[in-house]
């Protein structure tokens, strides 16, 4: 079942809950394997507290899972090849994309502190997920002192505000909070830089090629000023930042470079070649988009447990500057496509929200004694699907209830963690389905004001894209998305990123991949111009109702 090139190419999604990889047909994009691995320490919820916003996870998490994944995916493939002996040789490429920003902490060796025996319990030395939001004060001073410390405001390509989910302020965060942790570390390190340094051997802090998606984006790397923000203005945060800083070197790598080979013990674990070339990280949405169709007018909402909105759009001429839009999460030459300007937004909840209420809606049947666990996971597997048929039944009024996606805070447009999700409207006839609705909606309002920002900001959007599991899952909220924003909303059939395949050297660049190995349309919703006509008047209430509760938000 080879393609034409007889060869293949690989990628590792890490996701929020596990990681998936994927084996392609590096010809014409033919899925050979695939497999999910959960990550085991998370799914016990060790190392987390969501009442805090606090959320870790353990690197062992990500070695294992990763393992697990690609003998699986690995497994599959032989099992589709009339020569499965020859997938080793074969298989071109391997690339790694992770949510963002999560970066740990390490020593000089580019261990990750929780690595080592004194710190294999200790969350500050574990990785901080991207919806880990304790930093919230770090993130405020960081953007109280780019705007009055007297030089460049080093915030001025991510959108003009730096967020507590970003690298520095919850690095900030934790050497402030934990002194074993300071003294220990040595260096810092976003996990798709450890991952794909970790298969290679290129661990150690002077050897790392750092994402530049991740640090334009997250860590406020331009060339501008010659890579991250200057010591001065570093050290006055806190002194120890400094030498953190200068750890990271000041260059960084587009994802279409080759960072290094498998090493001789990851080849041996994963059954493949040493000489399987492995392709600088990025983070999820980015190399999503690519697989997404991403082109110039073309937004790319990645749509799981957040969402990441990407676009890019053409270098300014030469003698011109840049033009900055703000509120959104950074513009970065290169984070999607080499040569292009990649530009970011995104929602801190999307199917987060859905997993909240389908928690709150479990708490008798979790906690009551005597239930039957097979029976009440079997109505939790099924619960949130229902309730998504029956709010079909529900047809938008000016008078539905109205609720605030802001449940674990705003990302887009302009960052603040410290925000809280609100309903309003609730009535006794308001029931489960109804608020169901109410909350596929408001993911709907706040893609829609993503919409305007960049709109605003000067991007001309064409066509939209939604990819991700909840994209292709709910045929509703889709539908409601279509609906608010009155646009097309066109879902992929798949999410696999031909960025690797050019790195092989199989494809001149990104886009003639991208034809060769794209997934297609699923399917395309049209909005309802009656059901639009009405969100035309929900929106403007869902924007009444943020503008109060950012109000009264202290």
């Amino acid at each position: 079942m080879t393609g034409k090139n007889e060869y293949y190419v690989a990628g590792a999604d890490f996701g929020s809950d596990s990681v998936r990889v994927v084996i392609l047909d590096a010809a014409d994009g033919t899925v050979m394997g695939q497999s999910v691995s959960y990550y085991p320490r998370w799914k016990k919820g060790l190392y987390c507290d969501p009442r805090e916003n606090r959320f870790r996870q353990h690197p062992k998490d990500y070695l294992e899972s990763l393992t697990e994944a690609i003998q699986g995916a690995v497994t599959e493939a032989k099992q589709k090849m009339p020569q499965p002996d020859t997938l080793s040789n074969r298989l071109r490429a391997f690339c790694i994309d992770t949510t963002g920003s999560t970066p740990v902490l390490a020593d000089a060796t580019g261990t990750p502190l929780a690595l080592l025996p004194e710190f294999a319990e200790d969350p500050d030395a574990m990785f901080i997920l991207w919806k880990d939001h304790t930093s919230v004060r770090e993130a405020d001073e960081i953007n109280a002192l780019a705007r009055s410390w007297g030089g460049t405001d080093f915030t001025q390509y991510s959108g003009g505000v730096y967020s507590s989910e970003w690298f520095w302020a919850k690095i900030l965060h934790t050497i402030r909070k934990n002194d074993a942790v300071k003294k220990a570390a040595f260096t810092a390190m976003e996990h798709c830089d450890w991952i794909t340094a970790e298969l290679t051997g290129t661990v150690h802090p002077e050897k790392i090629k750092r994402s530049r998606c991740a640090a334009g984006h997250k860590m406020m790397w331009h060339e501008q000023w010659g890579g991250y923000p200057p010591g001065e203005f570093l050290e006055k945060l806190d002194p120890a930042l400094v030498a953190l800083r200068d750890s990271l070197g000041t260059e960084t790598w587009t994802t279409d470079t080759v960072a290094g080979k498998l090493t001789a013990a990851w080849a041996e674990k994963l059954s493949l070649s040493p000489e399987t070339i492995v392709c600088v990280g990025a983070y999820d949405a980015h190399i999503g988009a690519v697989g997404g169709d991403a082109a110039p007018g073309v937004l790319v909402k990645s749509i799981g447990t957040s969402t990441c909105d990407v676009i890019i759009g053409p270098r300014a001429p030469a003698g011109k500057t840049e033009a900055l839009i703000g509120g959104i999460c950074g513009q970065v030459d290169g984070s999607v496509v080499p040569g292009w300007i990649g530009y970011e937004a995104g929602q801190s909840a999307y199917g987060d929200y859905y997993a909240w209420f389908r928690k709150l809606l479990m708490w008798p049947l979790r906690n009551f004694a005597g239930m039957d666990p097979a029976f009440v996971e079997e109505v939790e597997k099924k619960l949130l699907r229902e309730l998504e048929k029956e709010a079909e039944n529900y047809d938008p009024a000016e008078t539905s209830p109205v609720a605030l996606d802001w449940i674990n805070g705003r990302r887009t447009p302009w960052a603040n963690q410290k925000l809280c999700a609100a309903i309003q409207g609730l009535n006794l006839g308001t029931d489960a389905p109804a608020i169901m609705r109410a909350l596929l909606e408001s993911t709907a309002y706040g893609a829609r004001a993503i919409i305007e920002t960049f709109e605003e900001g000067g991007i001309h959007i064409e066509k939209i894209m939604a990819i991700g599991g909840v994209a292709r899952k709910s045929i509703l909220g889709m539908q409601i998305l279509a609906d608010v924003t009155n646009r097309d909303i066109h879902v992929t059939a798949g999410d696999q990123s031909p960025a690797i395949a050019t790195a092989a050297g199989l494809y001149p660049d990104i886009f003639t991949a991208q034809k060769a190995l794209s997934a297609g349309t699923e399917r395309i919703h049209k909005p309802d111009p009656a059901r639009a006509a009405v969100y035309d008047t929900l929106y403007e209430q869902y924007r009444k109702l943020g503008s109060f509760i950012e109000g009264e938000t202290k």
